[in-house]
């Protein structure tokens, strides 16, 4: 399976139903959590389904009523359907800003006759193809000025369909990404009739108005044109399945061997996966250092707390360092409590603040190409609802995201399809798999296996 297994069908401009005659452009002054991203990839999601029956949609009408029930999620997300600005201010800097012009989204429909859902489902690494079933796999954010803010690809295979999201990462993270998915889903499906309660909240928060809107000294961002795994052409991914029961069995082991009750499910998981795969890892020297980045949403952190749906990007990163002979000669419990300790510090109000504010002085844009040696960064949540999205023919089978912000190390945590299990998206290069493999890593890592 191949690149050459997809056939473009047509391509359309989607705009809001109802701001579609509007004349007046609202203008969303950018954060310093949503320009960090400007230099990165788009952000990429996407849902397998099984395939409609006739009864539920006729083949011809299903690309149809996806158009209709994306202007409609268009109605509350208008931002999705505009283009980012770049204006020229008077002392040598720069200001981009979202700008709500109605360009409108983009819909693609493309057909992959000869795949099927067992193609994408059955390989032990995720297969290349699913790298075609996401639009803009080139483009960075700050290209969002002449590019879609906003991209679907809906891919009709054989026996499924896949419905694979790009949105421009500068605009908003993986909590708004999920709300507007799962506002669409729901009005695709015809669930409710009033979608109000879930509305998302337009205001960018700002630690200081004086800093409103961001000033940039000019900076030139990379226009390398080629995709993720074009420049790392070894990376391999795969999904690895964690069950209620193997979570369990880690959180108690790794409170148990530090004499607590404060590690969660999470903290001890990563803490097992990430000690895992630098045990196994080959041509590592034990003094190396290896440290695994956290993510975490702080909506609920800055005071007064922002809105549930706030939409943009609300996030606050720190690492825990530790060296490789550390890593495998502490148990999880002792990485784990670590990775809480890290969490708890970087929630704080005054520290998130105090970095937002030195953004703004000394801008650093993320850009996943210059990713260390031994470092492992955690992305998404198994708190998102994406088993929930129906869009009218049933929930979906599979996740899977594109090539846009991947690297070797990548680690992106999501909710597994059972209640309480986590699946978590790992990108290594391909001798690291090979490496682990003769290791025995695969056993030992779904067992929850603590003593690897």
């Amino acid at each position: 399976m191949g690149p050459e297994d997809i056939h473009y069908i047509s391509t359309s401009t989607v705009y809001p139903a109802r701001y579609k005659d509007s004349t007046q452009a609202q203008r969303i002054d950018l954060t310093p959590w949503d320009l960090q991203f400007l230099q990165a990839d788009y952000n990429q999601k996407g849902l397998l389904f099984h395939k409609p029956t006739p009864n539920t949609h006729k083949d011809h009408s299903l690309i149809h009523h996806l158009e209709t029930s994306l202007s409609s999620a268009l109605d509350a997300f208008f931002p999705l359907a505009g283009r980012l600005s770049v204006v020229q201010n008077n002392d040598n800097t720069v200001t981009y800003f979202l700008y709500c012009n109605n360009a409108g989204a983009q819909l693609i429909h493309a057909v992959a006759d000869n795949v099927t859902v067992a193609n994408i489902l059955e390989p032990c690494n995720v297969p290349a193809i699913v790298r075609s079933f996401f639009p803009l796999n080139a483009p960075k954010n700050h290209q969002g000025v002449s590019e879609p803010l906003l991209s679907v690809q809906v891919t009709e295979l054989l026996d499924g369909i896949f419905i694979g999201c790009s949105i421009n990462h500068a605009v908003c993270d993986g909590s708004s990404f999920w709300h507007f998915i799962n506002h669409w889903s729901d009005i695709s499906s015809n669930t409710s009739s009033n979608h109000s309660h879930s509305l998302p909240s337009l205001k960018r928060w700002f630690v200081d108005e004086t800093h409103r809107p961001v000033h940039l000294s000019s900076p030139v961002f990379d226009e390398d044109s080629t995709d993720a795994f074009s420049r790392t052409p070894s990376l391999q991914e795969r999904v690895l399945h964690f069950s209620k029961e193997t979570i369990q069995k880690l959180k108690k082991q790794a409170n148990e061997e530090m004499g607590t009750t404060n590690i969660s499910s999470l903290q001890a998981l990563l803490a097992h996966l990430w000690r895992a795969i630098i045990r196994c890892s080959k041509h590592v020297e034990r003094k190396e250092e290896t440290e695994l980045l956290i993510l975490a949403n702080v909506r609920q952190i800055v005071n007064p707390p922002l809105p549930k749906h706030y939409f943009g990007n609300a996030f606050q990163d720190g690492a825990v360092k530790v060296t490789v002979n550390e890593a495998i000669s502490r148990g999880v419990g002792w990485i784990a409590l670590k990775i809480r300790k890290l969490i708890d510090e970087i929630r704080e109000e005054k520290l998130v603040k105090e970095h937002l504010e030195a953004w703004v002085e000394d801008p650093k844009f993320i850009d996943t190409r210059t990713t260390g040696r031994n470092c492992f960064v955690t992305a998404s949540s198994p708190r998102f609802n994406i088993y929930g999205n129906d869009f009218g023919w049933g929930k979906p089978v599979a996740y899977r995201s594109g090539v846009g912000n991947k690297f070797d190390g990548m680690l992106n945590v999501n909710p597994g399809e059972e209640d309480g299990s986590v699946d978590i998206e790992t990108c290594l290069s391909a001798d690291k798999w090979e490496a682990l493999e003769q290791e025995d890593f695969m056993r030992a890592v779904f067992a929850g296996d603590i003593s690897i």
